[in-house]
Parts: C-alpha cells; sequence; structure tokens
C-alpha cells in the first residue's frame, strides 16, 4: 500500500525538479528561421510647470535596437544633446535567448494596454518595446511600477530587464 502511495509522489518530483533547478527558458524553442528586430526605449520625463499648464519633458532618452543578425546600435539623448552612437554586435547565444524569450513566453500576444500615470507623479521613467518576431509587430509602453495604480505584467518586466543588461553591457 505504501509502494503504491509513493508512486504519484516520485512522479511529481521528477516532473517538479528540473522546473525548479532550471527556471530559464529553453533556448532550444529558438528556430534558426525565426526573423526578429527590437526596437527598445527608456525615457527618464519630468513634469515642468509654465504658469497654470504642465508639460512633460524628457530629460534622458535612451534607444537600443538589436537587428536578426546581431547588429546592435545604442544612443542617448541627455537635455536635447545626443551623444555617439554606440554600435556593438550580440553574440549569437544571446540572439538566441531573447529570440526564445519572445516566442516561448507569449509576449507577442500580451494586450496593447494602455498604462496610465497617477496625477501626482513629477518625474518617472517610461519604457517602450517595439518588436518584430516573424513578420508581426507587438508595441507597448508603460511607466515604471511606481508611476501608475496598473499592474504592469511581470514578462514585460523580464524582457525590459534583459535588454537593460545588455545596454549594461555595451556601456561598459
Amino acid at each position: 500500500m505504501i509502494l503504491i502511495g509513493a508512486i504519484p509522489v516520485v512522479m511529481a518530483l521528477l516532473i517538479a525538479i528540473p522546473m525548479l533547478t532550471k527556471p530559464e527558458i529553453p533556448i532550444t524553442a529558438a528556430d534558426s528561421n525565426d526573423v526578429i528586430s527590437i526596437e527598445y526605449s527608456k525615457q527618464h520625463l519630468k513634469k515642468v510647470q509654465f504658469g497654470i499648464t504642465d508639460t512633460i519633458g524628457a530629460t534622458k532618452t535612451e534607444l537600443l535596437s538589436i537587428q536578426n543578425d546581431g547588429k546592435v546600435r545604442y544612443s542617448v539623448t541627455i537635455d536635447g544633446k545626443p551623444e555617439p552612437d554606440i554600435d556593438s554586435a550580440l553574440e549569437k547565444a544571446t540572439m538566441k535567448k531573447l529570440k526564445a524569450l519572445i516566442k516561448e513566453t507569449g509576449f507577442m500576444q500580451i494586450p496593447k494596454n494602455s498604462f496610465t500615470v497617477k496625477n501626482d507623479v513629477a518625474e518617472y521613467d517610461k519604457f517602450g518595446i517595439k518588436i518584430t518576431f516573424n513578420g508581426l509587430t507587438s508595441s507597448i509602453q508603460w511607466p515604471e511600477q511606481n508611476a501608475t495604480s496598473e499592474f504592469i505584467p511581470p514578462l514585460i518586466t523580464h524582457v525590459k530587464d534583459e535588454l537593460d543588461g545588455i545596454i549594461s553591457e555595451i556601456i561598459e
């Protein structure tokens, strides 16, 4: 009787252990025929008051463009003054990981919600991702979580973190 009861426990462990020890998205999901281009923008916005009207302006804008062949261009504009662009290239493993992340997680099917910014927020970061994957395009823009009362899906944040990591590698 104990042996029969132990069989489902052993099977559950055999399924759960690989999931717990390797939570990353499998890069085997990426197909060599997949075509992707990514445009990621990050703006640091600040509310400026002109008498009775308010306007929002970007104090810093960062743009990251990734092509299917791994070519990367990073642009920064600070207070309206563009810095020189940085051209780089991603390793094939990194490109494979990005493709798998977009393909396997269902990122392209995320609803194109509009995230509103709280009225009392004077300074915040706003992000945007435009991904073209195998001819389908998806664009999402959102403010940082502290600037909105709406829920930002963790998948969006995960992709943002991956792209921020690429920016960090390029800058160094």
